[in-house]
């Protein structure tokens, strides 16, 4: 792993996956940097979640062209505790729930597994709960179990503080989240950018996540390819005229 505060870059070149032999990327190329904020937006059935399976090695996706590496090193070939091991972490759409295995374990494990001290884990998990208004008696429980859709999303942030990863996945982490959650999640998040040089990639339907979480880039994907890139007014746009007003290239 590169040694802290040094820059990092996730790339993404010319990708291709399918699904049960069905092609749902076709050709996707972007590229997120430390301290960086980059958004896909896209409708149902677009290839967002595709995207992040991918790049964290679900099992089930086939990579059938392109390359994705994180620093020189091609995460395709590692395994996905290998790909978190060298700096990626994804958060969840739909977080999962593990029976028998307590927050304070997962994350020690992981920051040992990382060659990190495992001394302050307990006393940070409580502080990046606190800060993110999620009760830390609720971390004492099973990971995610009896857990709202809320407080899952708020738990998985912080995961995200404590380990401070090079390059954080987001998928659709405001679905389910009300207003106060949303903006809870979304300035943890952003103020990660600049506290240890956090690159995003978030993944949205909605533009109401990027008014809390500020994007430096906006990308549109349609079908599988990316049909439009910009600043933050792209998404405003997106807003206004809805996704059939970007035809695919």
């Amino acid at each position: 792993m590169k040694p802290f505060g040094a820059e990092s870059e996730l790339r993404i070149d010319d990708l291709h996956a399918s699904v049960g032999g069905q092609e749902i990327l076709r050709g996707l190329t972007l590229s997120v940097r430390s301290g960086e904020v980059h958004a896909v937006m896209g409708p149902n059935g677009s290839g967002k979640s595709t995207l992040s399976h991918v790049v964290a090695g679900r099992p089930g996706y086939t990579v059938t062209g392109g390359s994705v590496t994180l620093d020189g090193v091609d995460l395709l070939a590692l395994e996905p505790w290998q790909r978190a091991q060298a700096g990626l972490f994804l958060a969840l759409q739909y977080p999962t729930e593990v029976p028998g295995v307590r927050m304070g374990e997962v994350l020690a494990e992981s920051v040992r597994a990382s060659g990190g001290d495992v001394a302050g884990v307990a006393a940070r998990i409580e502080a990046e709960a606190l800060r993110i208004g999620l009760d830390p008696r609720l971390l004492q429980r099973a990971v995610n179990v009896d857990l709202s859709g809320g407080e899952k999303k708020r738990n998985e942030t912080v995961q995200l503080a404590v380990l401070q990863p090079r390059i954080a996945v987001l998928d659709e982490i405001d679905s389910g989240l009300d207003v106060d959650a949303l903006r809870a999640v979304a300035r943890r998040v952003e103020a990660a950018t600049t506290e240890f040089g956090l690159g995003v990639l978030a993944i949205t339907h909605y533009n109401r996540l990027l008014g809390e979480l500020h994007a430096d880039h906006v990308h549109v994907l349609v079908k599988g390819r990316l049909v439009a890139e910009g600043g933050p007014d792209l998404a405003e746009r997106v807003e206004a005229d809805g996704y059939a007003a970007f035809a695919e290239v």
